[in-house]
């Protein structure tokens, strides 16, 4: 690896040209990334490769007067202290505030650059171009605002915080309520069954922590196998079935917990105002995020509980 010190101008413009135009597709990467999600925001990615474009034939308009027609291969990563930037335009889906961030985080990093390479240009015209581009990458902020001023519109600012807000209820809330249901109602049965049966609470803590684990298991395999998420708009499956999974181990595992306390009937106790809270959660996020109305989500739920843990305590006591 070469010192940035080392660099001959040549070296320099070579590698600015190189550093633009990586900048320039990173930005179109970014503006394909937001396409079919944020396409408003998306436009403002694409102006800004193009504005890195620009930058990269003033570079080598320059190159080429100086220096002819080859330009050497100088690239970030074969310059020592040139830290490594993680490639976050290969993330799907990707999330708008992740990309402006980043946008910043590499706009600073040109000016940066060009403010160094000023210090060992000696060449005029050079030194105009690279104070320019230094002056024109630290400004590039507030062109991006003024970007997002033109193109983000009221309309189009509400649109993509619709279309953000429906993606996180079909990528999270949807499979973390169904994990949530199945994991709070499924395992009433077995823990309370096992419950009395024996009037033992670390046999009902055995069996709801069982009964917990393996419905999470399950739940998670089965929503992360249901479909890509390509053609529904939910997501990774992956992440879909880590939400569902843990939400049904939890779902199952809040009612499970009071047993661990000896005392089998306080344990019941506890056991049931549980149940009753999470029940009272499973229908606030049916009203709160699928826009059910309260009593009705309500009523589902208690009676769809109510017979479930009814079905546990019958069976376990005949």
């Amino acid at each position: 690896m070469r010192k940035f010190d080392d660099l001959s101008e040549r070296e320099i413009l070579a590698l600015a040209i190189s550093n633009e135009e990586e900048d320039a597709r990173v930005f179109a990467d970014f503006a394909d990334g937001l396409h079919d999600d944020y396409p408003a925001s998306a436009k403002v990615f694409d102006e800004m490769a193009a504005e890195e474009n620009g930058h990269r034939r003033r570079l080598i308009d320059l190159f080429v007067a100086k220096f002819g027609n080859h330009i050497p291969l100088v690239r970030r990563q074969d310059i020592r202290g040139y830290i490594p930037a993680k490639p976050v335009w290969h993330m799907r889906p990707l999330g708008i505030d992740t990309a402006r961030s980043h946008a910043r985080d590499m706009e600073r990093a040109a000016a940066r650059f060009y403010r160094q390479a000023l210090t060992r240009a000696t060449d005029a015209s050079t030194r105009k171009l690279l104070g320019d581009l230094a002056e024109e990458e630290e400004k590039h902020d507030q062109i991006a605002a003024g970007l997002e001023e033109k193109i983000l519109t009221t309309s189009a600012r509400g649109a993509e915080a619709e279309n953000e807000r429906r993606r996180f209820v079909l990528q999270i809330i949807q499979p973390g309520l169904v994990g949530l249901m199945d994991g709070s109602v499924s395992t009433l049965a077995p823990v309370f069954a096992a419950a009395f049966a024996t009037h033992n609470s670390w046999n009902a803590f055995l069996v709801g922590l069982a009964a917990s684990i393996g419905a999470g298991i399950s739940m998670g395999f089965a929503e992360a196998l249901s479909d890509d998420g390509k053609l529904s708009g939910r997501g990774a499956p992956l992440l879909r079935g880590l939400v569902c999974g843990l939400m049904t181990t939890a779902g199952g595992i809040g009612h499970t917990l009071p047993f661990l306390i000896p005392y089998f009937y306080t344990a019941t106790v506890i056991a049931f105002i549980v149940v009753v809270i999470e029940l009272i959660i499973i229908a606030w996020i049916q009203w709160r995020y699928m826009e059910t109305p309260p009593l009705s989500a309500a009523a589902k739920v208690m009676i769809g509980g109510a017979l479930v843990l009814a079905a546990g305590i019958l069976i376990g006591s005949s």
